[in-house]
C-alpha cells in the first residue's frame, strides 16, 4: 500500500488516490478498502494524532511514521471488519517495508498498548466528543467554535458527525436524452440499486440516490449521457434562476458543469447559455460534460472574451461563487485541515467583486442568483447585503440556506435578486 502525502492545493488527496488506484491491479474490494483507509485517516487525523500523542509524550514523529501509526489506529478503532491482530501485524510489516526497521518495535508497542486498553479508549473517545469536540470529531478548533456559537453544541456536533461520514452518490436524470422511466429500467439491467430523493426544491423523479452500483464511468447509461452525478443541493441555485426557453443566460463560474447542464435542461436546450470560467482546462471539462449529455445551447468563454448580448445584457446570471466549501466538507476530505480563518475574509472580497461584475452584465428586469456551498454567513447573506447596499438598482426577492443536519444534503446558500427596470 502507498502512503499518500497531503498537498496544499485542490482536492489533492482525492486526486492522488485516484491516480494511484488507476495504476494498481487491486480488486474492487481492495480498492474500496484502500479508499476507506486513505480518506479515514485524513478525516480523523486530529483524533488519531491525539491518540498517538498520549503514547509518545507529545514527541513529534517523522511524517511517514506518523501516517503509519494513524493507519494502524484507524483500523483498530474505526474499522470493525479488520481483526485487531491483523491491523497490528500489517502496519508493523508496512513500517519495515517503508524503511523504518528500527521503529517497527515502537509501532508494535503503541498499537498493542491500545489493544490492551481498547474498551477504556473507546469510552475515552466518546467522552472527548463532549469535552473537547474539536478532538472528538477531528475538526479545527476555531471552526468548531464558530459553529457552536452559531447553532449550539448539539447541532455543531451533528454537522461534524455528518462531515465524518462517507458521502452518498446522487444522480440527476438528463431529460434531454431520457425520461426517468427509461433510465430506471436501464439501471436495473446494469445492476444499479437506487432510491428516490425528495425535496421541495427538487422535481419529482429527477434525482436518485445510487445505493449500489458498478463503476459509474463504465455504465452504458453514463456513457450515453442519461444522467449526471450531483448532490440534490446543487439544483437549488438553478431552480431559483428559473431560466426560460430562448433566453440569454450567463453562468459566471461554470465548471465542472452540473448546474450549467441543468440550466440547459430546464431551457430544453433552446436559448444561449454562456459558460464562463478562469482556465482552459476547466472549460474543456465543461465541454466534455456537455457533449456527453447532449447539451448544445452552451458556449464556453474565458474572461477576456466575455461579452453580453449586444446592448441589452443577459436575461439571467448565475454566480456559483468560489468559497470556503464548508458545506461540502465531507466530500473534500482534507479541506478541514487546509482552510484558515483568514480565508473567509479573502474569499468574501472576491465574492463581492463577482457580484459587481455580474451586475454590469445583467439587463434591466433580469435575474441574478448568487450561491455558495459555504455555511459561513460572511460569504452568504452578508455578501449579498453589502452588495445591495452598494447597488440600489437591485432588490432581494428571497434567499435560502440548506443545512446538512436539517435537509440531509450538502450545505448551500442561494439568493435570488432582480435588477429593477
Amino acid at each position: 500500500m502507498r502512503i499518500l502525502k497531503r498537498g496544499a492545493g485542490g482536492d489533492f488527496v482525492e486526486a492522488r488516490l485516484e491516480a494511484a488506484l488507476a495504476q494498481s491491479r487491486f480488486s474492487v474490494a481492495d480498492r474500496h478498502l484502500c479508499q476507506e483507509l486513505a480518506y479515514g485517516i485524513v478525516r480523523w487525523q486530529g483524533t488519531l494524532d491525539w491518540l498517538i500523542s498520549r503514547k509518545t509524550e507529545g514527541r513529534v514523529q517523522r511524517p511517514m511514521l506518523q501516517n503509519l501509526l494513524r493507519l494502524g489506529l484507524y483500523q483498530i478503532f474505526w474499522l470493525d471488519r479488520i481483526p485487531h491482530h491483523a491491523a497490528v501485524h500489517e502496519t508493523v510489516e508496512l513500517t519495515r517495508q517503508r524503511g523504518f526497521h528500527s521503529q517497527a518495535g515502537f509501532v508494535n508497542a503503541v498499537l498493542r498498548g491500545y489493544l490492551r486498553e481498547f474498551e477504556a479508549t473507546k469510552r475515552l473517545l466518546a467522552e472527548l466528543r463532549t469535552q473537547q469536540p474539536h478532538l472528538g470529531y477531528s475538526h479545527p478548533e476555531w471552526l468548531v467554535a464558530r459553529w457552536r456559537k452559531r447553532w449550539g453544541a448539539d447541532r455543531a456536533a451533528q454537522l461534524m458527525d455528518w462531515n465524518n461520514r462517507p458521502p452518498k452518490t446522487f444522480a440527476r436524470v438528463n431529460t434531454l436524452k431520457a425520461d426517468p422511466g427509461k433510465l430506471l429500467t436501464q439501471w436495473r439491467d446494469e445492476a444499479v440499486e437506487y432510491d428516490f430523493v425528495r425535496g421541495d426544491w427538487v422535481e419529482e423523479n429527477l434525482v436518485f440516490e445510487l445505493k449500489s452500483h458498478p463503476p459509474l464511468s463504465g455504465l452504458p447509461s453514463f456513457q450515453q449521457g442519461l444522467f449526471y452525478v450531483q448532490d440534490p443541493s446543487t439544483l437549488l441555485a438553478a431552480r431559483e434562476l428559473d431560466p426560460q426557453r430562448g433566453e440569454s443566460v450567463l453562468d459566471l463560474c461554470a465548471a465542472p458543469g452540473g448546474k450549467l447542464t441543468y440550466i440547459a435542461q430546464l431551457m430544453g436546450n433552446e436559448g444561449r447559455v454562456l459558460a464562463h470560467d478562469t482556465a482552459p482546462e476547466r472549460l474543456e471539462l465543461i465541454e466534455q460534460n456537455c457533449a456527453r449529455l447532449g447539451v448544445t445551447c452552451v458556449q464556453t468563454v474565458l474572461p477576456a472574451t466575455l461579452n453580453p448580448p449586444p446592448s441589452i445584457g443577459f436575461d439571467r446570471i448565475l454566480i456559483d461563487a468560489p468559497c470556503s466549501n464548508t458545506g461540502v466538507m465531507r466530500r473534500r476530505v482534507d479541506l478541514r485541515w487546509r482552510i484558515r480563518p483568514g480565508e473567509i475574509a479573502r474569499l468574501r472580497a472576491a465574492q463581492g467583486d463577482l457580484l459587481r461584475q455580474a451586475a454590469s452584465l445583467l439587463k434591466p428586469g433580469g435575474t441574478l442568483v448568487y450561491g455558495t456551498c459555504s455555511l459561513e454567513p460572511e460569504e452568504n447573506g452578508e455578501v449579498v447585503q453589502e452588495f445591495l447596499g452598494q447597488d440600489t438598482d437591485f432588490r432581494l426577492e428571497r434567499s435560502r440556506e440548506l443545512l446538512p443536519f436539517v435537509e440531509g444534503v450538502d450545505g448551500t446558500y442561494v439568493a435570488r435578486m432582480v435588477r429593477k427596470r
